[in-house]
């Protein structure tokens, strides 16, 4: 399995590499400073909140902070988890899931650059990783509960699994193992949730409410 392969998947499944230890040059940014306490998180969370209010032409301050914290997140978690879902239903190599080994360009408008460092071996456990970081810093920050946090890393991993089952069709059964692994961590809608065309999250990433309109939500939201 290379980068290549991974990348074949589509946009949002696009990776480069680099070597453990290695210094990619600007733009190319460190993943670890949305995790550091930094104001990388912050700020990546007011341009969510700003493109959001430029495409419904309101002000930055008539988006609740929690509805850019959200999308921010989803945004954030599901450029991460797709490739790494992508290497693990395949099989080895896998992708680092500590911060300091992803780098990323601070991009908005679809899957930003990401870079990883591919090894043989290790799991995807979520505790201790990126994502678990990333989902703690956007909870703090903008007051996002847990549960719709959590429900938007179900959501990315699902999502993740079917455009690859859809794609490799012979990887259905292997890539909706690897999301089931997410699936039952208990903070992910009390780890019930099973990948396939029946998932459907107990919450809500809150989008709709740049509308007011409860059927504008996406297509596994607890609402539909």
């Amino acid at each position: 399995m290379s980068a290549v392969e991974v990348s074949a998947f589509g946009p949002f499944f696009a990776v480069e590499t680099h070597d453990t230890g290695d210094v990619p040059i600007p733009p190319w940014r460190p993943v670890a400073e949305l995790t550091d306490g930094s104001h990388a998180l912050a700020d990546r969370i007011e341009r969510v909140r700003s493109n959001l209010a430029a495409r419904i032409a309101v002000s930055p301050a008539d988006i609740d902070p929690r509805v850019a914290g959200s999308v921010a997140h989803l945004g954030l978690v599901a450029r991460i988890l797709a490739p790494t879902v992508a290497a693990a239903a395949c099989d080895e190599p896998r992708i680092s899931q500590q911060p300091h080994e992803l780098w990323w360009q601070d991009e908005l408008g679809g899957p930003f650059p990401l870079s990883v460092v591919m090894r043989m071996g290790g799991d995807y456990a979520i505790t201790g990783s990126v994502v678990e970081s990333i989902t703690e810093g956007v909870m703090e920050h903008a007051g996002v509960s847990d549960r719709v946090l959590w429900g938007n890393v179900g959501s990315a991993v699902n999502s993740a699994a079917r455009l690859i089952a859809s794609s490799r069709p012979e990887l259905t059964d292997a890539v909706r193992e690897v999301a089931d692994t997410y699936l039952r961590d208990p903070r992910i809608d009390d780890g019930t949730q099973r990948a396939g065309p029946d998932f459907r999250r107990r919450s809500c990433c809150l989008i709709y409410q740049l509308t007011d309109d409860r059927s504008a939500v996406c297509g596994d939201c607890v609402l539909g």
